[in-house]
């Protein structure tokens, strides 16, 4: 009704003003000044040939509210128009016709006093069919990158003077080191030829936050690349050169919190667009989290602790988005589709999963998969039981009939349990069994091998680190997450043993430094320059190993079959048509020969494999001598 009595307004002020106009936007009086342009329009352009013809603006400007708005556009019109609690804001619903053209038109704000303000607005023609928008799938290695700590190949975007945060110190873990996004693309040939087919940047959206601006998960802008990255040419770059390489680029977002200097913080458009927000603008406490994620899926949860769980703030620098406002909601959905489009994006990993409200994140989800039924998006659930990450894969048969839309989730469980596995001693109830019996859990989700499965990431100690920098150990957990019926992560810095071992559990040390990323730099990890024998043998055995997994259909979509730990050993197989490729994981100090008669099942007696690792054959009859501790994969593809 808002909007009727807005046109009737209009009707009367258009007849009755001394400043009609001759054309769009030109006003006839000389007093009036003509041609202003708005402050901000988001999502900052748009593309027909979406399944949903509909578009909300967010229109922000100095007392925007106090005009009316207009488009003279065939085929465009607007459905709805709703102030903001703030003047300063205006949302526009906009409705697109079936046979709409690609096209720019103009956006007339009029104000009472004649004044008209436009913004061109355009509507681009879509790069491709939603069907080509291909997510990551098991036949993927995703390699996680922390951008401002692999490689930094323009320094004079290092420290840039209108953002908040000026120091640049890599002997500081927290500050900031100049990595960007073409030091990334500058090495697309060293991830490619590791064996990588999938990219995972930690966010390249600016955060101009005062301090500890590196990580990337405290946005200031959710349509803005951080200039200290490179700008979105820089980005699509990256993007269009990977895919060259059949790399895909998987980006990270953040729907759960944005950072306290995030351009709207200085002026809300509404009063609930964010948690606690009474509770902020009064400068007095505001709860943070309790962190309590089970109350999800808790059919017993109070009240109390489910709002305190997704309402309640991460630190006091992160402003804790409120979803249930339909006009956050659409805001968060808009952009993620956006920047889809935009990039031409393999895939989405989302931050802190079930944190947001999850009845928004189902819708969220669901209309991304709509518009894009090809598309991958990994959840990030932290925790060790499988329960809880299977409610959020989509098809799971929940009891309260939540159906997340969502494909992929984080296997945090099975992290911890090859980690328990590799390094407890053997015995009826530890050691590999944790691993054996973590796999059989398989039967919770609705699909394990869209999982994604992972040793370490950004926010944990380093595999080497947690595996007591054990080269050995570390090749064998290595080794069983490459072969499992999942979509393996590793992090940057894996493949050549970093560590934190002096300071467990910091994050900024985490996420250290590629050797070879900056120039003068004395270790190479690109060239090998440098590098100790442990960390060129590990190096080539990733290499070895990843390359061989991107071309195993049996580890892409392969039966899997595994049996029970004995002696210390460990037999896990993967079968798919004439390809059969085993994994036998050996604890053993000593030589041991390991009985092959209770494997008779996979059918390998008499066949001749190969070792993928080391790259002889072996006849498979009725033993196996295993000279020393640690990982054999056996094939039957010889070449």
């Amino acid at each position: 009704m808002r909007y009727k009595h807005f046109a009737f307004c209009f009707a009367i002020l258009w007849i009755t003003s001394a400043c009609s106009t001759e054309g769009k936007g030109k006003s006839m009086d000389p007093h009036i000044t003509e041609g202003i342009g708005v402050e901000r329009v988001e999502p900052p352009h748009w593309w027909i040939g979406f399944k949903n013809r509909e578009l909300q603006l967010l229109v922000k400007d100095p007392d925007i509210a106090k005009s009316i708005p207009e488009i003279n556009e065939d085929g465009i019109s607007i459905k709805k128009i709703t102030e903001g609690k703030s003047p300063n804001y205006l949302f526009l619903d906009l409705e697109f016709s079936q046979d709409l053209k690609p096209t720019k038109f103009t956006i007339n704000f009029t104000f009472q006093n004649g004044l008209i303000k436009t913004h061109t607005y355009e509507l681009k023609g879509r790069n491709g069919s939603s069907e080509e928008f291909v997510g990551f799938n098991s036949s993927d290695a995703i390699y996680l990158i922390t951008p401002d700590r692999f490689a930094n190949a323009d320094p004079k975007n290092d420290r840039l003077p209108f953002l908040r945060e000026q120091t640049v110190d890599r002997n500081e873990d927290y500050a900031r080191h100049g990595g960007d996004i073409k030091g990334i693309t500058n090495h697309l040939d060293y991830i490619e030829k590791m064996g990588f087919t999938a990219i995972w940047p930690s966010p390249l959206l600016t955060n101009d936050m005062e301090e500890q601006s590196y990580h990337g998960y405290a946005i200031t802008d959710f349509y803005g690349v951080d200039p200290r990255f490179g700008s979105l040419e820089d980005y699509k770059e990256l993007v269009n050169k990977a895919k060259e390489k059949s790399i895909k680029i998987i980006m990270d977002q953040v729907a759960n919190h944005c950072g306290l200097e995030h351009w709207w913080m200085k002026d809300l458009p509404f009063d609930d667009w964010f948690n606690y927000q009474g509770e902020f603008e009064n400068q007095e406490i505001i709860p943070h989290s309790n962190h309590r994620r089970t109350t999800n899926q808790d059919p017993y949860a109070s009240e109390q602790d489910k709002k305190a769980m997704t309402h309640g703030w991460f630190v006091d620098t992160m402003p804790d988005l409120n979803q249930r406002n339909p006009f956050m909601a659409k805001y968060l959905i808009q952009n993620s589709i956006w920047w889809i489009e935009t990039l031409g994006l393999g895939g989405i990993r989302q931050d802190t999963y079930p944190y947001p409200d999850k009845e928004f994140m189902a819708k969220w989800a669901g209309e991304i998969m709509t518009e894009y039924p090809q598309f991958s998006i990994v959840g990030e659930e932290w925790s060790n039981n499988p329960l809880l990450i299977a409610y959020w894969q989509q098809g799971n048969q929940n009891r309260d009939g939540y159906n997340s839309n969502l494909r992929s989730t984080m296997d945090f469980a099975m992290q911890n349990l090859i980690i328990e596995g590799i390094k407890e001693e053997e015995n009826w109830n530890s050691g590999l069994i944790k691993m054996y019996e973590g796999l059989a859990n398989d039967f919770a989700y609705p699909s394990p091998e869209d999982i994604v499965a992972f040793l370490d990431n950004h926010d944990m100690d380093r595999v080497y680190t947690q595996l007591n920098e054990n080269l050995v150990d570390t090749q064998m957990a290595l080794s069983y997450l490459l072969v499992l019926p999942r979509i393996p992560q590793l992090y940057y810095g894996t493949e050549i043993l970093m560590q934190n071992s002096k300071k467990p559990g910091d994050h900024g040390l985490i996420r250290t430094d590629f050797p070879g990323g900056w120039e003068g730099d004395a270790v190479n990890a690109f060239t090998g320059e440098n590098l100790s024998t442990d960390q060129k043998n590990m190096q080539s055995f990733l290499k070895s190993l990843l390359n061989y997994r991107k071309e195993s259909e049996a580890i892409h979509k392969g039966k899997t079959i595994h049996f029970a730990p004995t002696n210390g050993v460990y037999l896990l197989s993967r079968m798919y048509e004439n390809e059969i490729v085993t994994l036998i994981i050996n604890k053993n100090k000593d030589p041991y020969t390991l009985d092959l008669t209770p494997y008779a099942e996979l059918g390998l007696q008499g066949k001749t494999l190969r070792n993928v690792l080391t790259n002889t054959t072996h006849v498979w009859k009725d033993n196996i001598d295993l000279s020393s501790r640690g990982a054999t994969l056996l094939t039957t593809k010889l070449k």
